[in-house]
């Protein structure tokens, strides 16, 4: 039922809006990329970037579908946002996990019920905490990842939080995949060390702009 294996890395392709390489056409080409250099899968957000990435490589497809306030469950909120992606080929369907408000007054484990009942396929929860972690395991996720930690509040850290990534493998009956701020591939393996079952890279990866400032920032 998961398509990834143990220790693997899945590549996320997503570029904003203010990015020259926004669009599904810029996304297809970096998923051939990923998956030419081994990529076990790719995450990817929206209907369009997921249909041309899917036309494009093999390989599995978290989708996401980012709508709404991002100062709130915007990650997959409703289950016709995971229609959506999942119609467009998904294989894997990532949702806000948080125990924030969600659209409504929904809950995760309708979401969840919903996914499952009408497609099949597995559903990934992107938690802050160990809490939430917790809840969306109950709640029915497949997978339980350590996405928003670190982006619900607060400063965002520099650094990944292996420390939630190994409190969820230490809890959880499911595979835990970590992912949020994975910069070095010393921080990807640090992250299966911890218990990870596959860790998602992005930025680091996929963006030009952040790994350029990365550079600059060491100039004297």
């Amino acid at each position: 039922m998961i398509p990834f294996p143990a220790g693997s890395l899945v590549v996320s392709c997503q570029a904003g809006r203010s990015s020259p390489l926004h669009g599904p056409e810029q996304m297809a080409r970096m998923a051939r990329a990923a998956a030419a250099a081994g990529a076990a899968g790719i995450r990817a957000n929206g209907p369009a970037d997921v249909a041309a990435i899917r036309a494009a490589v093999d390989l599995p497809i978290i989708g996401i579908n980012k709508l709404g306030d991002r100062d709130g469950v915007f990650i997959t909120p409703t289950a016709a946002a995971a229609a959506a992606v999942i119609e467009a080929g998904a294989d894997v369907v990532a949702v806000d996990g948080t125990l924030r408000p969600r659209p409504g007054g929904s809950t995760l484990a309708q979401l969840v019920a919903a996914v499952h009942d009408r497609f099949g396929v597995p559903v990934m929860a992107d938690v802050d905490s160990l809490e939430a972690g917790l809840a969306a395991r109950a709640a029915g996720a497949d997978l339980v990842a350590s996405t928003l930690s670190g982006y619900t509040g607060g400063p965002v850290p520099p650094g990944p939080d292996l420390e939630l990534v190994a409190a969820l493998a230490g809890k959880l009956d499911c595979p835990v995949v970590a992912e949020g701020r994975y910069s070095t591939p010393e921080l990807f393996r640090a992250a299966l060390d911890a218990g990870a079952h596959t860790v998602v890279v992005g930025g680091a990866i996929t963006d030009p702009a952040l790994i350029t400032a990365r550079f600059l920032a060491a100039a004297p």
